[in-house]
């Protein structure tokens, strides 16, 4: 079932949060020894709260979509009284006080969480691999990555462990491992939902979205997310609409822009030729498509140090509890001078104003979500310390660019390899267009078939 499924049931009390939450609590039984993609299972917990929202349903009290729907959190992700740990052994024991401020707010709607997923270490990489707590294994082939950071979200959504699950995204880090295993993953706009309570890797870069199967899930675990928080310094006071209200617009007035420069550059051929055939598609769908260019920008030094000024207390004390290539990235942000990071941070705040003026010919942007398909988990183990494309690994190239706009940005599943590995489209917007990316994201789910295949497992 998809979330959306599920809250139906819920709300017309066909189905218990109790059956759900123990029937994904069977199936992260069945398939997560060798998935790895949860490294704390709360069973306990998630069944009395299954109890206690299964009670309110038959008082007739529904607090909305997210009752009792069974749910798991990235582990960078602060909750109270359950360790969160970044898949470190820094924090292997870490045991938060407070929830962070999407735990409470998703509490708060009724959401069931089964547990915190694994990731790359410290979010600090695209594979997954890296972490103390072992790889997280793709479900569509374990032999490959389920992409990073958010893998272990990726891969739980993908093989049905969970109804909807959220990640961070600071370079690609919610759309990569969506592309790779064939889900939905939306990083919203910079600021619309609170960070706070959040392990960091850069400030100024990092997001948190939702990751599930479909589209209209996804808008659903946006909902109670999204908005102000007046103790989070990044967060923008912007009032969110009915996501699944708005999402239902026209779809056939859009303008679509290809910004084919970079983006459309060294496609593997088996990507290249899906995309090109999910043109087609939006083509009929939409108004019309033309070529765009973005603001160019060299590599900036932002999350090199912002990581650096993070870690410093911990990578000076006890540096060889990080993974290898971790404490590299980490020593990499040491030497960079303050009048670079201020540097960096006022060109990223120009681009961020910028990439506005490409919203005056087209409403949406159209992308393969990565180049290149997924590394085995061999290779990314083997990882070279630096990554080839001058600091920013070759399957995150056309993700990045969007954490630095700001912009919100899906990834959809748009095919497969012949081997049976999954590809991805990316379609992004302005700032707080949400409604409009989701609103082509669900059109184009609904006029195609991909989002249907489910893993072989």
């Amino acid at each position: 079932m998809t979330l959306a499924e599920a809250s139906e049931g819920v709300r017309k009390k066909a189905l218990s949060p109790v059956d759900l939450t123990q029937a994904c609590l069977r199936r992260i039984d069945q398939l997560n020894p060798a998935l790895n993609a949860f490294i704390t299972v709360t069973a306990d917990a998630a069944l009395a709260q299954a109890h206690e929202l299964a009670a309110e349903v038959q008082r007739g009290q529904w607090r909305g979509p997210l009752h009792g729907i069974p749910i798991a959190l990235k582990d960078l992700i602060d909750t109270a009284g359950v360790r969160t740990t970044a898949a470190s052994a820094i924090f292997a024991d870490r045991v938060p006080t407070e929830d962070a401020e999407v735990v409470r707010r998703l509490k708060a709607a009724g959401a069931i969480f089964l547990g915190k997923l694994n990731m790359h270490e410290f979010a600090y990489g695209d594979t997954s691999a890296q972490s103390h707590f072992g790889p997280v294994r793709n479900p569509w082939n374990r032999d490959y990555v389920s992409g990073g950071s958010s893998g272990g979200s990726a891969a739980a959504v993908a093989a049905g462990l969970c109804y909807g699950a959220l990640g961070s995204d600071t370079g690609g880090s919610i759309r990569e491992p969506s592309a790779f295993c064939s889900i939905a993953g939306l990083k919203p706009t910079y600021g619309l939902v609170s960070t706070r309570g959040v392990v960091p890797l850069s400030w100024s870069l990092d997001h948190i979205g939702p990751m599930c199967r479909t589209v209209s899930d996804a808008a659903l675990l946006l909902q109670p997310i999204a908005g102000y928080d007046p103790q989070d310094v990044n967060s923008i006071d912007a009032s969110p609409p009915d996501y699944a209200k708005a999402m239902r617009r026209p779809v056939s007035s859009l303008r679509l822009g290809l910004p084919r420069a970079v983006f459309y550059e060294k496609l593997d051929p088996e990507i290249e030729q899906a995309v090109a055939e999910a043109l087609k598609v939006l083509a009929q769908l939409t108004a019309s498509a033309r070529d765009v260019e973005l603001p160019k920008y060299e590599r900036l030094p932002v999350v090199g140090a912002e990581a650096y000024a993070f870690h410093a207390p911990y990578y000076t004390r006890t540096p060889e509890l990080y993974q290898p290539m971790t404490r590299r990235r980490i020593e990499g942000g040491a030497g960079i001078t303050a009048a670079a990071y201020i540097q960096g941070r006022r060109e990223l705040e120009r681009l961020r104003r910028a990439v506005g003026t490409v919203f005056s010919t087209v409403d949406l942007l159209i992308t393969p979500t990565t180049p290149v398909f997924p590394q085995t988990v061999q290779e990314a183990i083997a990882e070279p310390s630096t990554p080839p494309t001058g600091g920013v690994a070759i399957d995150l190239r056309n993700t990045q660019p969007f954490d630095i706009y700001g912009l919100p940005t899906i990834s959809v599943p748009c095919g497969f390899s012949r081997s049976g590995l999954p590809i991805g489209l990316q379609i992004s917007g302005p700032r707080l267009g949400e409604p409009a990316v989701l609103a082509l994201a669900q059109a184009f789910e609904q006029a195609t078939e991909w989002h249907k295949k489910r893993p072989p497992l």
